[in-house]
């Protein structure tokens, strides 16, 4: 066994050129696939946490009724047993609180309907960071009775710092709600549809305008990452009963999944064309070899060599330049990717214009998740054993007294 092997390794640099060529066009392949890969993980990981970090977290617990009615009258009261809960798996980072409802923000003859977040401030920047977004002013204290809003906000309704800001909305239980807040910050969003409606208040001060004392619309339940989710999820749902529900960001968002999965499935039509053209390579090349060599394979039936063992040393030699290209694939692609995932690429002009517009920062970005390191090589290696089938099935057919005669 180990000499057959050894007689296949030694057979592929009988003709370096060929085999040179071959292994070249599959390191390209996957080099080409996983740097594609790459690219299209990043940007989806950049879209989740655009949509985790800056507004819903990983995932929220809700009164059952609320995300189909996203009423304050669904709201609940805070219960520290339950925040108590949440906080007792050990992949929770932290839990926020927060009450949302919709009015009418207004300043002099100017309205703009608006998304009212109460909040508490030094916890919910632990997540959105929006500490850090102030443009002008200052962020929320803890008792502040002011309000931070959005820079689109701001520039519509004409507001500087200090100015009051006019809100009128519906209260808990259908009760009118009307007050006056002084600007004491001024934010830029990300996100440029909240840029344009958001007013932060600190959660008190929020409660006390909507006449929802000690109520909240949810709990932000942050974790580490996906993966986290995934496991912290199925365990929270199988705790946290009626009349509480609690929700993935994969669930508050289907909009974002299903644009992921799209695009992640015409992704998939773009490698497998790749992997055909990788795979038409290595099959050409199998071919041309045991074209070539059909003398010298008549000989070494003729001495003794079993069919067997020449189909076994076939298929090696086949398996060997897989595993060339797809090693030396993966070993340029992954530091080259650690790299670029550390350096993105900077977008400019209208792309990057247009990249802002939709929130996202103007650069392309890129994973290394093993996972896109695998796939590659998972897929070129199953090619190639597949490939690999047909020297076999040539070297059991194979007439020594032909090949012998050149026929």
């Amino acid at each position: 066994m180990t000499a057959n092997i050894k007689l296949a390794w030694r057979n592929l640099w009988r003709n370096k050129r060929r085999t040179l060529i071959t292994v070249s066009s599959i390191f390209f392949g996957v080099l080409l696939s996983a740097y594609m890969t790459s690219m299209q993980e990043g940007s989806y990981d950049k879209m989740v946490e655009i949509v985790v970090k800056f507004y819903s977290g990983y995932m929220q617990v809700h009164q059952e009724d609320y995300w189909e009615n996203k009423s304050i009258n669904n709201s609940f009261d805070y219960d520290q047993a339950l925040v108590d809960q949440l906080k007792k798996h050990p992949e929770v980072d932290f839990v926020i609180p927060r009450l949302e409802s919709f009015g009418l923000a207004s300043s002099g003859e100017l309205t703009r309907g608006a998304a009212i977040f109460g909040i508490v401030p030094e916890v919910e920047t632990q997540l959105t960071g929006i500490a850090d977004k102030i443009v002008l002013g200052k962020y929320l204290q803890s008792s502040d009775n002011g309000v931070v809003i959005g820079e689109g906000l701001a520039k519509y309704l004409k507001m500087n710092l200090i100015d009051t800001l006019v809100i009128l909305t519906q209260g808990y239980h259908g009760a009118s709600s009307a007050g006056k807040f002084p600007v004491v910050g001024i934010i830029r969003h990300v996100s440029p549809e909240l840029n344009k409606s958001i007013i932060y208040m600190e959660l008190k001060t929020c409660q006390s305008f909507l006449g929802a004392d000690n109520k909240l619309t949810s709990l932000v339940v942050n974790v580490p990452g996906n993966e986290a989710m995934k496991r912290t999820l199925k365990k929270l749902k199988s705790e946290i009963k009626s009349p509480y529900s609690v929700m993935s960001w994969e669930e508050m968002q289907p909009d974002v999944v299903q644009q992921i999965e799209s695009d992640r499935a015409g992704g998939i039509i773009m490698k497998v064309i790749l992997y055909i053209v990788i795979a038409f390579g290595i099959f050409g090349t199998i071919m041309m070899m045991i074209a070539e060599r059909r003398r010298e394979f008549g000989v070494m039936i003729s001495i003794g060599m079993q069919k067997r063992t020449l189909a076994f040393i076939l298929f090696i030699e086949t398996l060997f330049i897989g595993m060339l290209g797809i090693l030396s694939g993966i070993a340029v692609s992954m530091p080259l990717l650690v790299i670029q995932a550390k350096n993105p690429i900077p977008l400019t002009g209208e792309t990057a214009k247009l990249m802002e517009d939709f929130g996202f920062e103007p650069y392309m970005f890129f994973s290394t998740a093993p996972g896109i390191f695998s796939q590659q090589a998972i897929s070129v290696f199953v090619l190639t054993l597949l490939i690999g089938i047909y020297p076999v099935i040539a070297s059991m057919r194979f007439n020594a007294n032909k090949a012998m005669h050149g026929t």
